[in-house]
């Protein structure tokens, strides 16, 4: 019975959904900045997808944090500045015309992920977004690593 209700409310998901596309004015140009709903719709989906993959393998973190934070902030230089820019904020020319665009990684929303969602997306990445994930490239003590520098960075400015 659980899993028809889930079926019955994913095909009700995916019927709004292309109702939505539709009818409204969806643009699929990638150079404009999406709209307030394609924003909200595909943030909150992707939050809830994230939140119930990292639930589970993900590996104990480094006990020293300063020190984690320390190489991670290296490892971000060659693995993220490219897109998110030197400061975390998506200033570099491959982060602002991606699309979706590179994440600002010191705003709420993507600080408000736990550090276990942060290590999940950089380790798998996340499909159709431009985010590469990092599994084959770097250790979980590296991810970590970068997890723990992306809390260094400073809020964005509001």
């Amino acid at each position: 019975m659980k899993r028809i209700t889930m079926i019955v409310g994913f095909l009700v998901v995916i019927g709004l959904l292309a109702g939505w596309i539709t009818f409204s004015n969806f643009n699929l140009a990638a150079l404009p900045d999406p709209g307030g709903n394609e924003t909200l719709l595909a943030t909150r989906a992707k939050h809830q997808l994230v939140a119930r993959a990292s639930r589970e393998g993900i590996p104990p973190r480094p006990k020293d944090r300063a020190a984690s934070a320390a190489q991670g902030d290296k490892l971000y230089a060659i693995n993220c500045s490219l897109c998110h820019g030197e400061d975390g904020r998506a200033t570099s020319p491959m982060g602002r015309w991606m699309y979706p665009r590179a994440a600002d990684l010191g705003s709420p929303q993507t600080q408000s992920y736990s550090d276990e969602q942060l290590f999940w997306v950089v380790k798998n990445g996340i499909r159709l977004s431009g985010m590469p994930g990092f599994s084959k490239l770097e250790t979980d003590e590296h991810i970590w690593n970068m997890v723990d520098h992306l809390r260094t960075l400073p809020a964005a400015k509001q």
